[in-house]
């Protein structure tokens, strides 16, 4: 991989990639156009009336584009009578099917709506989880083949005037782009640009990328990849970026996961539609992917200045480790949470009762430094101090607070620590907006921290003491930096679900969320299952209507356990496996 390889014109400094304008229906996205906000239906596909209500309750919470799933062409022909339903009831929302493995239903989907999404992992490819080496004589038959398959939509689309999404996942990726690749950022990368090169072979330019994964880091790492290679494939490459964390999940946990991998790569100006993808109802994701858009920082802070971390490959910065109040940090320490002298003293009096939310360093005894990065003499007098120092960065500055902190951190010594926050802005309202509020700070600090920035966080954006530590350690657990809870890995529901998806999860949040650590994946069904599962532990699948597979890994253990049985056969697959413990008695809440 090329060592000049950029994503990002500046690091520190707002500015919006330049994409070129696709056209889905009436909507235009890329070249300068306002974000573009998605949902997806939860209808079966075969029940007209039932997607065209959904449609139109998506349409009229503001989404600009909805997806509807079309497993099998069956299904892909009543996309007619959905569309028909919803343009005679007035309403001109551009409609998406959602192909994954069958070709014949996305050509017959493309007749009727206006964009078809395809993953290369599942449309065409192999993907049997098979171990062997091509010969480039051998990667190029696999090629043909998809040629031979993917070329005939591209010219339909070409005719009707439709777009694609050339959607990529993190773990549905086929046997030989994992063999040649690995299941890794460049995979899926790799993956996306050969389904690409045949559109464009047809001169086909109506589409647009996806790179999703539910680790929002492996995520950002890989639009940041895909953004890169695309400026060095050529100019006319820059076609628009569709942005979305895949199975986030339900709860503040959904939101701080979305808002960490999409809002992160919107703060850079990466993105040109989006979808939050929560295990809820698909009307409530429309407000949180519209909070996200408005929450996109702009100006800067400072020019000339060199990144000094890889932003194409998580490191943490290389800090040396120092006690501050009797804890340690820095170095390979666990990152720490920090609050203020006024939360700690509204919460003291009940901290033993407060289980894995309790504040650790106040802030104002912890001996933090605060400077403005743009001081280059106060930086030069810190870095000439003996031993590791702890820094922030004054408040009130008017600086965007992720150009702040990437200024500090590519300013300091990499031994001195950083104390990161949230918002520099100290007039926090008591009364502000819940959603904002915890948007902004998982866009913020998980962004640096996904950079690898940083060894602890002060969250002073949101007023209320107990609710600001929450956020804070469910922040670090989003972005993978410190692990104190069970991690879920649920997937938003669809026309595919086989069963309900909202209620299974909180059956199963209920029995095994004192298992820290472990993460369970939570898919409705097949598409969503071995391979969209990643990196999950153990994974609840549905395998058949009322019938429930269970994995570790993405190998697949258990068969055909029927609904009721299954989340308690879950548990014991856990114990099989050594990861089981017995849930504390418990605490009060915060």
């Amino acid at each position: 991989m090329s060592s000049n390889l950029r994503y990002c014109e500046d690091l520190f400094n707002y500015s919006r990639r330049e994409s070129r304008v696709i056209t889905v229906g009436n909507v235009k996205m890329g070249g300068g156009h306002p974000v573009v906000v998605q949902s997806m239906i939860t209808a079966d596909t075969r029940d007209t009336e039932a997607c065209v209500a959904e449609v139109l309750q998506l349409a009229n919470a503001g989404c600009e584009i909805v997806r509807i799933t079309a497993q099998t062409r069956k299904y892909a022909e009543n996309l007619e009578n959905i569309r028909d339903g919803v343009r005679a009831a007035g309403c001109a929302v551009p409609l998406v099917a959602d192909i994954h493995f069958k070709p014949d239903a996305a050509f017959e989907a493309a007749k009727w709506v206006e964009k078809v999404r395809v993953n290369p992992g599942n449309y065409v490819d192999k993907k049997k989880f098979e171990i062997r080496e091509y010969t480039d004589e051998q990667y190029e038959e696999e090629l043909e083949r998809i040629r031979e398959e993917f070329a005939p939509l591209v010219g339909l689309c070409k005719e009707l005037n439709r777009a694609i999404r050339i959607g990529t996942n993190h773990g549905s990726l086929s046997d030989r782009i994992m063999n040649r690749y690995g299941d890794t950022p460049l995979g899926m990368v790799e993956s996306a640009l050969e389904f690409a090169r045949i559109a464009r072979e047809e001169d086909f330019h109506n589409f647009v990328f996806s790179m999703k994964a539910s680790n929002p880091k492996v995520m950002i790492e890989a639009y940041r990849l895909l953004v890169a290679r695309l400026a060095e494939e050529g100019a006319d490459w820059n076609y628009p970026l569709h942005l979305g964390v895949t199975e986030a999940g339900d709860g503040e946990d959904g939101r701080i996961k979305s808002a960490i991998g999409i809002g992160s790569l919107l703060a850079d100006g990466i993105g040109d539609t989006i979808r939050v993808s929560l295990t809820e109802d698909a009307v409530h994701e429309v407000p949180v992917a519209q909070a996200l858009v408005k929450a996109i920082p702009n100006g800067g802070c400072e020019t000339g200045v060199k990144e000094t971390w890889n932003p194409f490959d998580y490191n943490r910065r290389k800090t040396d480790p120092k006690k501050v109040s009797g804890f340690s940090l820095g170095g390979t320490e666990l990152m720490r949470v920090f609050t203020s002298r006024k939360k700690w003293d509204a919460v003291a009096h009940k901290i033993d009762q407060m289980g894995d939310f309790k504040p650790e360093v106040v802030a104002e005894d912890s001996g933090v430094i605060a400077l403005d990065p743009r001081d280059n003499k106060a930086i030069s007098e810190v870095n000439q101090f003996e031993g590791p120092q702890l820094l922030t960065v004054t408040d009130d500055l008017e600086m965007p607070t992720i150009a702040a902190f990437r200024l500090l951190a590519a300013k300091l010594d990499a031994r001195h620590s950083i104390l990161l926050k949230d918002t520099l802005e100290t007039s926090a309202d008591a009364a502000a907006d819940f959603l904002p509020t915890l948007l902004k700070a998982s866009m913020n600090l998980g962004s640096l921290i996904c950079d690898g920035i940083g060894d602890a966080i002060l969250v002073q954006g949101e007023e209320a003491p107990g609710q600001s530590l929450r956020h804070s350690y469910n922040i670090l657990q989003a972005a993978g930096a410190r692990i104190f809870k069970t991690d879920y890995v649920a997937c938003p529901s669809c026309g595919r679900t086989l069963f309900n998806l909202q209620e299974t999860t909180q059956k199963i949040r209920e029995s095994t969320g004192h298992l820290k650590g472990v993460r369970i994946a939570v898919m409705g069904c097949i598409v969503n299952g071995p391979g969209e599962m990643a990196d999950a532990d153990f994974g609840y699948v549905g395998g058949a209507p009322g019938k429930i597979n269970l994995y570790v890994g993405k190998q697949a253990v258990k068969f055909n356990i029927p609904e009721g049985e299954a989340v308690e056969r879950l548990q014991d697959l856990i114990r099989e496996h050594g990861r089981w413990v017995d849930a504390p008695e418990k605490v009060a809440e915060v």
